[in-house]
């Protein structure tokens, strides 16, 4: 027991060092948008041009003069650059077109069962979690919890598939390459132990 406890301490410290490297992981240069990520445009010397939006369900955006255009999967800087060449094409001689990111999108992953503080986590920006990062943030195992038949349950495509882990293979023989990366809107299942 004395093992374990140690062990959830490392993991919470390990995690809290990560998560205070990390608060700015989400440069807004390199972040590429996202459905439901609210932005604001602003174009130099066009105040009638400014606009607050929310990119839609289907990657795109409404903007004065131009339209629907689309924006998911483009990084900051290179929605800056359409917006300019599109505004530049038909409307304006010289656009300065600036974006900055209002609110990201919600990227979760659901911890439940035997955790001491089991709900819904937010990975930061678009740093991705990994399974003990998900742990730790859940407050770590309950007493009553069997850490070595922990399930992730994850849907892709369509398709649910069940992802296995021993978790003390992790914290008590080290074995970091069994700690997973998650992807949002995975769910880690903490099952109860039976002995």
């Amino acid at each position: 027991m004395m093992r374990f406890f140690l062990a959830f301490i490392i993991i919470v410290i390990a995690c809290a060092f990560l998560f205070a490297n990390d608060a700015h992981s989400a440069d807004s240069s390199e972040y590429k948008l996202h459905p439901t990520d609210i932005i604001v445009i602003t174009v130099y010397g066009q105040p009638d041009l400014a606009t607050k939006t929310r990119i839609s369900n289907d990657g795109y955006i409404t903007f004065p003069l131009l339209g629907k255009v689309l924006a998911e999967g483009l990084t900051v800087r290179e929605f800056e650059q359409k917006l300019k060449d599109l505004l530049e094409k038909d409307y304006l001689v010289s656009a300065q077109v600036v974006i900055f990111i209002d609110s990201y999108h919600t990227r979760q992953v659901s911890v439940i069962g035997e955790v001491n503080n089991p709900g819904k986590y937010d990975m930061r920006g678009e740093k991705d979690m990994m399974f003990m990062q998900a742990i730790a943030m859940a407050g770590g195992f309950t007493k009553f919890a069997d850490s070595t038949k922990v399930k992730v349950v994850r849907i892709e495509n369509g398709k649910k598939t069940t992802i296995n882990i021993n978790a003390k293979d992790i914290t008590e023989k080290g074995n970091k390459d069994k700690d997973i990366l998650l992807k949002p809107d995975d769910v880690v299942f903490v099952s109860e132990s039976f002995f």
